[in-house]
């Protein structure tokens, strides 16, 4: 498995050219050899591309706006190609199909065709989750079984976030293996306590179970990328948390 930075966590440094050379350029320096690119400014792909290649990061999975996939499949595939990237991700449901099991049918119905192109154009389709997908909704099933069953595994995976797991009080084991063979890329995000309010952390700062988490990885395999993001660094050095990521989970032999 490849260790990687997910550019979320340094979105602030990542919105023009330059700041995107000088801080790929320090994530290379780190260790990292992969990125997830998301959240960041307008680039040209052939640019940012040949930024990586620079550095030697490969760029394993993006986060795409939704109506770029649903109305501009064929420029998404484009890009994806040019950046040499597999993974076409979507970083969250969109607000108007949470609100009942009706919508996020329809959820399923518009982004089914986009991900069978993807599919056709040796690309994969994403979905990152948050906590909100274990929600009960009104059927009394959960989101998230639902996108599970609805999607055939072939046309869409998951990118599996450690952190919301725990935040939505699942089983981050269990769902290792119940997706297996479904989560080519898995962010890694630590959950910390500061008094009584629960934080994001970098990994190994807080306190979930990584040596489990990296063991049933492993056991399970398939997952190719492992991407280290912290949405929020509470006025730490958001460099210095992905430093401090990195040295965590290369000290289990992930690089």
């Amino acid at each position: 498995m490849i260790l990687g930075a997910q550019s979320y966590t340094i979105r602030t440094f990542m919105q023009n050219e330059r700041d995107m050379r000088r801080s790929l350029r320090r994530v290379a320096e780190m260790g990292y050899t992969a990125v997830q690119i998301s959240a960041i400014g307008p680039i040209d792909p052939k640019a940012l591309r040949a930024i990586c290649d620079e550095y030697g990061l490969k760029i394993a999975l993006t986060h795409t706006r939704e109506d770029r996939i649903l109305n501009d499949i064929e420029g998404v595939i484009r890009e994806h190609e040019t950046l040499g990237c597999p993974y076409v991700g979507i970083g969250s449901m969109p607000d108007r199909y949470r609100v009942t099991p009706e919508w996020v049918g329809y959820f399923v119905e518009d982004f089914l065709p986009a991900a069978q192109k993807m599919k056709e154009a040796g690309l994969y389709f994403m979905y990152h989750n948050h906590n909100f997908e274990f929600e009960r909704m009104s059927d009394g099933r959960r989101m998230m079984d639902r996108l599970v069953e609805a999607f055939p595994a072939e046309l869409m995976g998951f990118t599996l976030d450690t952190y919301w797991l725990q935040a939505a009080g699942c089983d981050v084991y269990e769902w290792i293996k119940k997706l297996s063979g479904r989560i080519p890329c898995v962010h890694l995000k630590d959950m910390a306590v500061r008094g009584s309010e629960i934080r994001m952390a970098a990994v190994g700062q807080g306190n979930l179970h990584w040596e489990k988490i990296f063991a049933t990885i492993e056991a399970c395999g398939g997952t190719k990328y492992m991407l280290v993001e912290q949405d929020e660094c509470y006025g730490e050095d958001p460099f210095v948390c992905l430093k401090k990521s990195y040295d965590y989970a290369a000290g289990y032999g992930h690089r």
